[in-house]
């Protein structure tokens, strides 16, 4: 007898349909799986046979041919094994086939008969929503990260058996759908606040202007002065997460199987910090099957990479690219696998190995090794850093004085604010924020004033500016204009910008 059971896959963040076909016939006992199938597929045969025993379900001798199509698309992970037993279980008179017509079927099964969870279920889920399904059949563990999908019916089960009865019984699936687990109480709960940094308030000004129009921001200090104290309350300070940007990102960490049971939605922005020892590898993702790697982790937040110089060579430089196009693309055999990585890059460093240079009452540093160490960093990849501040050590009547500034939330209310402005302004734009303008649009969008213009251009000449540092100082001063609530930028808003840019010349090697 034939059958049919639908399943999925994940191929990068997507998921896939996947048709899993099931015929039972007479002839010399066997098990066989085809259709272009990985090692971990494979073995599905030894853990459906035995999973089907220990389960108590007795099915006599007979030729199993199982296929997964389409048998071009190579099969990839353990999803497929609760589909692979149900269709059985339908071609052998066990289960009504009809029952399986309009579901999709995703779980691994362990020898014991009890499903386990797969990583992905939120793209799959969602994949077979737009394919038509009705309702899909997940291992319990993933059923509120399942349910996240509106107008989807999930059903949740922790065994074989408990699945079979699930189909059996009339009403039973009506019964079984949840609610998605989003609710306007879920808010960003991080721990940290702004207003816990004393002093350096022209770090704090610059950490605003970076989030107000999602700028890279470099900053340049001794150790200990607050450079990673400022940058983990970056996220604090940036809008809400919006449902569709939530999803986004916990699709990204299912895939990664990253998102916990019990809180499956991530309400909060991602804040990843990969150590200086992190291959290029690990950034980008990749691998034989690729997954998304930090700076797709990193996606709508905050990628924040200490000790900068410290990083290799070929790591840093593979920023380059995703920087601009807000996405990766990983090209293997089977095809090409794109993620997303439109993230706010915060780094850090010291001016020199031991960490205080220009200061010679602690520096110990030679010139020369005060060169190459800043040397590490190129010079493109220092342009594409917007905003570039120099951190100082706070003094002690400041630290002393434990005089308490702005709030995260009020901060993220001005914040919010220009976010709002931007997305006005670019509606008709594939742009969000001021530092995504490109060259024609940083033309149409930042108009200044003529005492803007003319310092302006004065600071090119002097500066020697390249072009994009030249259009980097605009888009900043737009932000700068945007969060003094003017519509002109003017010469205000040009010096401040240009004093992000100062350190250019000083750090550049």
């Amino acid at each position: 007898m034939y059958t049919k059971v639908n399943s999925m896959m994940v191929q990068g963040i997507d998921g896939l349909f996947i048709s899993v076909e099931t015929d039972v016939s007479a002839g010399l006992p066997e098990f066989s799986m085809v259709g272009y199938l990985s090692s971990e597929v494979r073995e599905a045969r030894e853990r459906v046979r035995i999973s089907l025993k220990n389960s108590g379900f007795t099915l006599p001798p007979r030729r199993i041919t199982v296929n997964l199509s389409p048998a071009d698309l190579r099969k990839e992970g353990t999803s497929f094994d609760l589909a692979v037993a149900l269709g059985i279980l339908a071609s052998y008179g066990h289960l009504p086939e009809q029952c399986l017509r309009r579901l999709a079927v995703i779980g691994e099964l362990g020898l014991d008969g009890g499903v386990r969870p797969v990583p992905g279920v939120l793209s799959m889920v969602g994949a077979a929503k737009e394919a038509g399904v009705s309702g899909c059949i997940v291992p319990k563990e993933n059923e509120a990260e399942g349910a996240l999908v509106e107008e989807m019916a999930v059903a949740g089960v922790e065994n074989l058996p408990e699945a079979v009865r699930l189909l059996q019984t009339p009403g039973a699936w009506q019964e079984r759908i949840r609610e998605p687990v989003w609710t306007p109480e879920d808010r960003p709960n991080y721990g940290e606040d702004f207003s816990e940094v004393n002093g350096q308030i022209a770090l704090k000004r610059a950490a605003e202007v970076a989030a107000a129009g999602m700028h890279n921001l470099l900053m340049i200090g001794p150790p200990g002065s607050g450079k990673t104290m400022v940058a983990r309350r970056i996220p604090t300070i940036l809008p809400e997460l919006t449902r569709k940007e939530s999803l986004e990102v916990s699709k990204i960490y299912s895939v990664c199987g990253l998102l916990p049971p019990d809180r499956p939605l991530k309400t909060e922005r991602p804040f990843r910090a990969p150590h200086h020892t992190a291959s290029y590898q690990s950034l980008v993702g990749g691998g034989r099957v690729p997954k998304p790697g930090e700076l797709s982790l990193a996606n709508r937040g905050v990628l924040f990479l200490d000790e900068l110089p410290e990083f290799s060579r070929m790591a840093l430089e593979v920023l380059r690219q995703p920087l601009e196009a807000h996405k990766i693309c990983i090209s293997r055999l089977n095809g090409t696998y794109e993620f997303p990585s439109h993230f706010l890059l915060v780094a850090a460093m010291n001016p020199c190995p031991c960490g205080y240079y220009p200061d010679r009452n602690r520096c110990s540093c030679t010139e020369g090794e005060v060169a190459r160490y800043l040397g590490r960093i190129s010079s493109p990849l220092l342009d594409r850093f917007d905003l570039c501040t120099e951190v100082k050590d706070v003094p002690s009547q400041q630290l002393w004085r434990r005089e308490r500034g702005k709030t995260s939330l009020e901060i993220r209310r001005e914040v919010q604010r220009v976010h709002e402005i931007q997305k006005a302004r670019y509606g008709e734009e594939k742009i969000c924020f001021n530092g995504s303008l490109g060259g024609r649009e940083t033309e149409k969008y930042c108009q200044m004033d003529r005492e803007g213009e003319r310092l302006l251009k004065k600071a090119y000449e002097k500066m020697n500016l390249s072009v994009r540092g030249y259009h980097k100082i605009l888009k900043t001063a737009r932000t700068i204009a945007d969060l003094d609530k003017e519509e002109l930028i003017r010469e205000p808003h040009i010096s401040e910008a240009v004093f992000y840019r100062t350190l250019d010349d000083k750090y550049r090697k």
